[in-house]
Protein backbone atom coordinates (compact mmCIF):
# COMPACT_ATOMS: atom_id res chain seq x y z
CA UNK A 1 0.00 0.00 0.00
CA UNK A 2 1.23 3.49 -0.86
CA UNK A 3 -0.18 6.92 0.02
CA UNK A 4 -0.10 9.98 -2.22
CA UNK A 5 -0.92 13.59 -1.43
CA UNK A 6 -1.89 16.24 -3.97
CA UNK A 7 -2.59 19.97 -3.90
CA UNK A 8 -3.52 22.59 -6.48
CA UNK A 9 -4.63 26.23 -6.50
CA UNK A 10 -5.79 28.48 -9.35
CA UNK A 11 -6.80 32.11 -9.56
CA UNK A 12 -10.43 33.02 -10.29
CA UNK A 13 -10.91 35.33 -13.29
CA UNK A 14 -13.88 36.64 -15.28
CA UNK A 15 -14.84 35.27 -18.71
CA UNK A 16 -13.75 31.68 -18.02
CA UNK A 17 -15.79 28.54 -17.39
CA UNK A 18 -15.58 27.14 -13.87
CA UNK A 19 -14.70 23.45 -14.14
CA UNK A 20 -14.29 21.45 -10.93
CA UNK A 21 -14.28 17.68 -10.77
CA UNK A 22 -14.90 17.52 -14.51
CA UNK A 23 -18.19 19.41 -14.12
CA UNK A 24 -18.99 22.87 -15.46
CA UNK A 25 -20.45 24.88 -12.60
CA UNK A 26 -22.44 28.05 -13.26
CA UNK A 27 -20.54 31.00 -11.78
CA UNK A 28 -19.44 34.50 -12.78
CA UNK A 29 -15.74 33.52 -12.82
CA UNK A 30 -13.60 30.58 -13.81
CA UNK A 31 -10.14 29.28 -12.99
CA UNK A 32 -7.09 30.54 -14.86
CA UNK A 33 -4.67 27.92 -16.12
CA UNK A 34 -2.96 26.31 -19.11
CA UNK A 35 -5.56 23.52 -19.25
CA UNK A 36 -9.13 23.88 -17.97
CA UNK A 37 -7.54 24.54 -14.51
CA UNK A 38 -9.66 21.93 -12.71
CA UNK A 39 -8.11 22.15 -9.22
CA UNK A 40 -9.72 18.95 -7.96
CA UNK A 41 -8.58 16.79 -10.85
CA UNK A 42 -5.10 18.34 -10.71
CA UNK A 43 -4.81 17.53 -6.99
CA UNK A 44 -5.96 13.95 -7.63
CA UNK A 45 -3.42 13.56 -10.47
CA UNK A 46 -0.62 14.83 -8.20
CA UNK A 47 -1.70 12.40 -5.47
CA UNK A 48 -1.74 9.49 -7.93
CA UNK A 49 1.68 10.31 -9.32
CA UNK A 50 3.13 10.93 -5.86
CA UNK A 51 1.89 7.61 -4.50
CA UNK A 52 3.61 5.82 -7.37
CA UNK A 53 6.85 7.82 -7.14
CA UNK A 54 6.31 9.33 -10.60
CA UNK A 55 6.83 13.03 -9.93
CA UNK A 56 4.03 15.54 -10.36
CA UNK A 57 1.55 16.93 -12.88
CA UNK A 58 4.03 19.55 -14.14
CA UNK A 59 6.50 16.84 -15.09
CA UNK A 60 3.94 14.87 -17.12
CA UNK A 61 1.85 17.77 -18.50
CA UNK A 62 4.11 20.87 -18.54
CA UNK A 63 2.37 24.24 -18.80
CA UNK A 64 4.86 25.38 -21.44
CA UNK A 65 3.82 22.54 -23.79
CA UNK A 66 1.15 23.70 -26.26
CA UNK A 67 -0.03 20.08 -26.56
CA UNK A 68 -1.82 20.47 -23.21
CA UNK A 69 -3.20 24.02 -23.74
CA UNK A 70 -6.93 24.17 -23.00
CA UNK A 71 -7.02 20.40 -22.49
CA UNK A 72 -9.65 18.74 -20.36
CA UNK A 73 -8.23 17.70 -17.01
CA UNK A 74 -10.33 14.54 -17.29
CA UNK A 75 -8.18 13.59 -20.30
CA UNK A 76 -5.07 14.17 -18.18
CA UNK A 77 -6.62 12.01 -15.44
CA UNK A 78 -7.28 9.21 -17.93
CA UNK A 79 -3.67 9.34 -19.18
CA UNK A 80 -2.37 9.34 -15.59
CA UNK A 81 -4.55 6.37 -14.69
CA UNK A 82 -3.20 4.43 -17.67
CA UNK A 83 0.35 5.33 -16.59
CA UNK A 84 -0.09 4.00 -13.06
CA UNK A 85 -2.05 0.89 -14.05
CA UNK A 86 0.60 0.03 -16.66
CA UNK A 87 3.08 0.05 -13.76
CA UNK A 88 0.89 -2.38 -11.79
CA UNK A 89 -0.73 0.11 -9.38
CA UNK A 90 -4.43 0.10 -8.49
CA UNK A 91 -6.41 2.81 -6.68
CA UNK A 92 -7.91 1.78 -3.35
CA UNK A 93 -9.59 5.09 -2.46
CA UNK A 94 -9.42 8.88 -2.86
CA UNK A 95 -10.35 11.50 -0.27
CA UNK A 96 -10.37 15.13 -1.35
CA UNK A 97 -11.28 18.62 -0.19
CA UNK A 98 -12.07 21.65 -2.32
CA UNK A 99 -11.63 25.01 -0.58
CA UNK A 100 -13.68 27.95 -1.88
CA UNK A 101 -16.08 30.59 -0.63
CA UNK A 102 -18.53 30.25 -3.50
CA UNK A 103 -20.31 28.82 -5.36
CA UNK A 104 -21.75 26.14 -3.12
CA UNK A 105 -20.70 22.75 -4.47
CA UNK A 106 -23.07 20.40 -2.65
CA UNK A 107 -25.42 20.11 -5.68
CA UNK A 108 -22.49 19.00 -7.90
CA UNK A 109 -20.54 16.59 -5.70
CA UNK A 110 -22.49 13.48 -6.71
CA UNK A 111 -21.88 14.24 -10.40
CA UNK A 112 -18.18 14.90 -9.74
CA UNK A 113 -17.78 11.57 -7.96
CA UNK A 114 -19.60 9.78 -10.77
CA UNK A 115 -17.48 11.45 -13.47
CA UNK A 116 -14.20 10.65 -11.68
CA UNK A 117 -15.21 7.05 -10.95
CA UNK A 118 -16.10 6.55 -14.63
CA UNK A 119 -12.74 7.91 -15.83
CA UNK A 120 -10.72 5.93 -13.27
CA UNK A 121 -12.87 2.80 -13.63
CA UNK A 122 -13.30 2.50 -9.87
CA UNK A 123 -16.41 2.33 -7.70
CA UNK A 124 -18.24 5.52 -6.81
CA UNK A 125 -17.81 4.78 -3.09
CA UNK A 126 -14.01 4.74 -3.49
CA UNK A 127 -14.11 8.52 -4.00
CA UNK A 128 -14.94 11.14 -1.40
CA UNK A 129 -15.21 14.87 -2.11
CA UNK A 130 -15.74 17.55 0.51
CA UNK A 131 -16.16 21.30 0.06
CA UNK A 132 -15.08 23.81 2.69
CA UNK A 133 -14.74 27.57 2.97
CA UNK A 134 -11.72 29.51 4.19
CA UNK A 135 -13.88 31.69 6.44
CA UNK A 136 -13.16 34.81 4.35
CA UNK A 137 -9.39 34.51 4.99
CA UNK A 138 -6.60 34.86 2.36
CA UNK A 139 -7.05 34.81 -1.44
CA UNK A 140 -9.51 31.92 -1.24
CA UNK A 141 -11.61 33.61 1.42
CA UNK A 142 -11.61 36.82 -0.62
CA UNK A 143 -13.01 34.86 -3.62
CA UNK A 144 -9.85 35.31 -5.69
CA UNK A 145 -8.83 31.64 -5.92
CA UNK A 146 -9.88 28.05 -5.30
CA UNK A 147 -7.69 25.19 -4.09
CA UNK A 148 -8.05 21.44 -3.64
CA UNK A 149 -6.29 18.75 -1.63
CA UNK A 150 -6.36 15.03 -2.37
CA UNK A 151 -5.08 11.96 -0.58
CA UNK A 152 -5.01 8.59 -2.31
CA UNK A 153 -4.29 5.02 -1.22
CA UNK A 154 -2.75 2.87 -3.95
CA UNK A 155 -2.22 -0.89 -3.96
Amino acid sequence: MRIGHGYDIHKLVPNKKLIIGGIEIPYSKGLLGHSDADVLIHAIIDAMLGACGLGDIGLHFPCNDEKWKDSSSLDLLLITNRTITDKGFQINNIDSTIVLEEPKLFPYIHEMRKKISDVLKINYDQINIKAKTNEEQDSIGQKNSICAWAVILIK
